[in-house]
């Protein structure tokens, strides 16, 4: 007899009117999941196209011509940010931030299944608008990721392409509003016995300030969102007016696109730790299980990640050094750059002091989580030189600036997002998954990561432009050992994907934490969930936590 017949609702309609943080987070990592290979993808037709130099008089006949090249290039880098590296860590935290502290759920479920389902939207919506028929897309790329007017302004970008990208971002950034509010609210009003904010896991932590940081930032890239819309379909002029000559200052030519960048990268910078902070968390949640000791500074990690998120709200205008602002403005945000370097370097030297004559056990996640330390740290150092104003107005449109941003958001974020995934997939699907693939997905993605980025390192060094479909010939060795890194990297992840299946098919039965005798709050429900209990489990379900490494005492 079936489940319907029973009086129960058929499996799908469970998912799709859930109100359970788990499966929300499920649905949440692997809505994620699909738009990183669909931005992966992009990624590696866009290293086919720069493997060799492309003669302008045949551009228009390549299997990849520029207008096509632009759309992918915008597509990926909005895909990998709006829609991979920031809703995952929103899976991770509705998945694991309740069990963590103990609550029985987010404080408001309907809300963080609504949260979701705007998420969903969103991508929908953004990707109609590349392949909606004569959409003159975003169409034409002009805008790329960062929608930059005028180029983005109706006479450059003609169709509806942009329209459905600001509105898809707009549904982005809705969802994680919704979801940064339920996380604050979760985290201070539905902690259990025992969890205090001295001593909840880092990655509660790290959840909590960026929810803290998108609810602040987010209204930012709302507001230049909404008045490009006005500018492209309103006829007004916030950004661009084309009746208005160059030097002719009136009240009706105001019009200015450095507003646009402003307001952009107000929000866009913060974002990146939006990005990088749940990475953070999970990887210092991680190194303590495989070093048998609590994290090395619990009270300074947790305060650095406060301090990196307050002062990361000072550092957006050195995205914009070469824009001719004031220099007196200009160098109050280099130094505040150079600041936010020391939260960050506490981080890294705290990860370090952890490890530091421990007795490491090399699983999986913690290699994932060592590889996260070492690539975010080349990450780091190879942005300070952008902090500094006269040394970014020679690498500012270069390659280097490609190399930086891939080594804190792949090399950091997303290395720290599969560390998050290997670690806990056997609590989520109750089973355990191929150690030896994972290592070798592991192997396989360091190594060909740094041939890709640090390559870039090279060439944008040697001076090549950033954003371009071709180059000049001498570029041409620097940039076919990037591309054979890409495609290397690209095929790691399908180590990825076969080990999902065989766990699925031939994953050992996990009941209880395979890390270790002493599980952590995350464990102290039932191993599947609804299944069976989790062995060791307390009567009063109350148990006391070490600060910052969660272990039960």
């Amino acid at each position: 007899m079936s489940h319907h017949e029973h009086g129960h609702p058929p499996a799908w309609k469970e998912w799709l009117f859930t109100t359970d943080h788990k499966k929300i987070g499920i649905l949440y990592l692997i809505t994620a999941f699909v738009f990183f290979l669909l931005g992966g993808l992009a990624a590696l037709a866009i290293r086919w196209q720069l493997m060799w130099p492309t003669d302008p008089a045949d551009a228009a006949t390549a299997l990849i011509n520029p207008e096509l090249f632009n759309q992918l290039f915008s597509m990926h880098g909005t895909t990998m940010i709006f829609l991979w590296i920031i809703p995952v860590a929103a899976g991770f935290g509705n998945y694991f931030v309740p069990l963590l502290i103990k609550a029985r759920d987010m404080s408001f479920p309907r809300l963080n299944a609504l949260s979701y389902w705007t998420y969903l939207a969103a991508g929908i919506v953004i990707y109609w608008g590349l392949f909606y028929p004569s959409a003159g897309a975003f169409a034409l790329g002009n805008g790329g990721w960062t929608g930059y007017p005028p180029l983005s302004e109706r006479p450059f970008s003609p169709g509806p392409g942009i329209d459905y990208w600001a509105l898809g971002i707009q549904l982005v950034g809705v969802s994680s509003m919704l979801g940064a509010i339920n996380f604050i609210v979760t985290t201070f009003r539905e902690r259990g016995p025992g969890v205090t904010l001295n001593n909840m896991s880092l990655f509660v932590w790290s959840v909590l300030v960026t929810a803290v940081l998108v609810t602040f930032a987010t209204p930012s890239i709302g507001s230049a969102l909404v008045m490009l819309l006005f500018d492209r379909n309103l006829g007004t002029n916030f950004f661009w007016n084309p009746g208005c000559e160059p030097g002719i200052a009136s009240y009706a030519c105001l019009a200015d696109p450095i507003l646009y960048q402003h307001l952009f990268w107000f929000y866009s910078h913060p974002a990146v730790y939006v990005m990088i902070l749940p990475p953070m968390g999970i990887v210092s949640w991680i190194i303590p299980r495989f070093t048998g000791r609590p994290i090395f500074g619990y009270k300074a990690m947790a305060y650095s990640m406060a301090a990196i998120g307050l002062i990361g709200f000072t550092v957006w205008m050195h995205h914009m050094f070469a824009t001719g602002t004031s220099l007196l403005l200009r160098t109050g945000f280099m130094i505040m750059t150079m600041i936010i370097a020391v939260p960050s370097g506490v981080k890294v030297f705290n990860w370090l002091a952890s490890i530091w004559h421990a007795k490491i056990q090399f699983t999986t996640p913690m290699l994932w989580s060592l590889g996260f330390v070492a690539m975010f740290t080349i990450g780091g150092v190879d942005g300070v030189f952008l902090a500094s104003i006269p040394v970014d107005y020679h690498l500012h449109m270069t390659y280097w600036v490609v190399a930086h941003i891939h080594y804190v958001l792949f090399g950091g974020a997303v290395m720290g997002v599969f560390a998050g995934f290997y670690f806990w997939l056997p609590r989520m699907t109750g089973r355990m998954y191929n150690e030896k693939l994972g290592q070798w997905h592991f192997w396989l993605t360091l190594i060909s990561l740094n041939i890709v980025f640090f390559t870039m390192h090279w060439v944008g060094y040697e001076g090549m432009p950033r954003r371009v479909y071709s180059y000049d010939a001498p570029f041409t060795l620097g940039n076919q050992l990037a591309s054979l890194g890409a495609f290397i990297l690209g095929a790691a992840q399908l180590l990825f994907i076969w080990n999902l299946v065989w766990m699925a098919r031939h994953g050992p039965i996990v009941t209880k934490d395979p890390w270790g005798e002493k599980p952590t709050n995350e464990w102290l429900t039932y191993v599947p969930p609804k299944k069976a209990p989790a062995p060791g489990v307390a009567a009063s379900g109350v148990l006391e936590v070490v600060p910052g490494g969660g272990q039960v005492k």
